[in-house]
């Protein structure tokens, strides 16, 4: 995913947990905002349904999506916070929802477990190959977003810890906090054992670079966290994002993913304008802007539209 983000720790929680609650439903892949698609159930023929992971970040891209779409003349609603790549990947090929923000090295992981490209343009043509109908992707953004084994300033000088191979040697004191899905997806757990050989003494089930990891890390609960490169927070606590020379979070460049049958002229022309603008120092803006300053994601995504010149 980087490429996974300033007030006091609580109060980015606070506003992360708000906007988590923006999905509202039982039912994560629920209608999130206008009629006309029920959980579970294709959207009319005529509207695009925009999904998102559940964090920060691919929320306020949901919103981009879907707001760059509307000024289109497109139907849109939105299915926000679904979760986790296996809830929301099954949800696009079912038709309950037709298009979310994506990241094309953990993607093209996701496709093909033993894709060995790491570069930008050699993940993204891997992955170009690797998507199967009725899925496909579109044109991927300069804005990259990856995720990083993050630590303390203390606990980086304690043991001296500049990259994640440095970890081979003491993580059997330390306790790693990741969302639970890190326990077997290939640059998780696994892939850091494989990769680097290290092994954490346990594992805390979090979230994904959000609130929980956060406090978790601030408050000393974790010794090492999964969090997103994108993150302010990392600036602003002085947290060390491990440095990843083996190249285990390959590049993680943003990148639509649709169902194919909504894939139509003005659609792709609207999601291609927005990845040629859209940067990584944009992220890193969008994320203070929600979690930090507090802004709504919606007035987040236009503003940054309509800055873009695409609203």
């Amino acid at each position: 995913m980087n490429p996974l983000r300033t007030l006091a720790t609580a109060v980015v929680g606070a506003s992360l947990l708000a906007l988590a609650a923006c999905g509202g439903s039982s039912d994560p892949t629920s209608t999130g905002t206008s009629a006309g698609a029920g959980a579970g159930s294709a959207a009319p023929t005529d509207t695009i349904v925009v999904g998102s992971a559940n964090f920060q970040e691919n929320v306020v891209l949901a919103d981009i999506y879907a707001e760059a779409l509307k000024a289109k003349g497109v139907k849109v609603t939105t299915k926000l916070n679904i979760g986790s790549r296996e809830t929301y990947i099954p949800a696009l090929k079912d038709g309950s929802i037709d298009l979310i923000p994506e990241y094309s090295g953990v993607l093209l992981q996701y496709f093909d477990k033993k894709a060995t490209a790491v570069s930008s343009d050699e993940v993204y043509s891997a992955l170009q190959k690797a998507t199967t109908a009725p899925l496909t992707v579109l044109t991927q953004s300069p804005a990259e977003d990856k995720d990083a084994i993050v630590v303390t300033k203390d606990t980086a000088g304690k043991y001296n810890l500049k990259s994640i191979a440095d970890l081979a040697a003491v993580a059997n004191k330390l306790t790693l906090g990741a969302p639970p899905e890190f326990q077997t997806r290939a640059d998780g757990i696994p892939g850091l054992q494989k990769t680097y050989g290290v092994t954490f003494k346990s594992f805390k089930k979090l979230d994904a670079g959000g609130p929980l990891t956060q406090n978790a890390l601030k408050n000393g609960q974790i010794d090492a966290g999964d969090v997103f490169t994108t993150d302010p927070l990392i600036a602003k606590n002085q947290w060390v994002a491990l440095a990843d020379p083996k190249n285990l979070y390959t590049a993680q460049n943003v990148v639509p993913l649709i169902n194919s049958k909504k894939a139509s002229d003005t659609v792709k022309s609207a999601l291609d304008a927005v990845s040629a603008k859209l940067t990584t120092d944009d992220l890193v803006q969008l994320n203070e802007k929600v979690a930090l300053n507090k802004q709504n994601p919606v007035t987040v995504a236009k503003a940054w539209l309509s800055t873009a010149g695409l609203s």
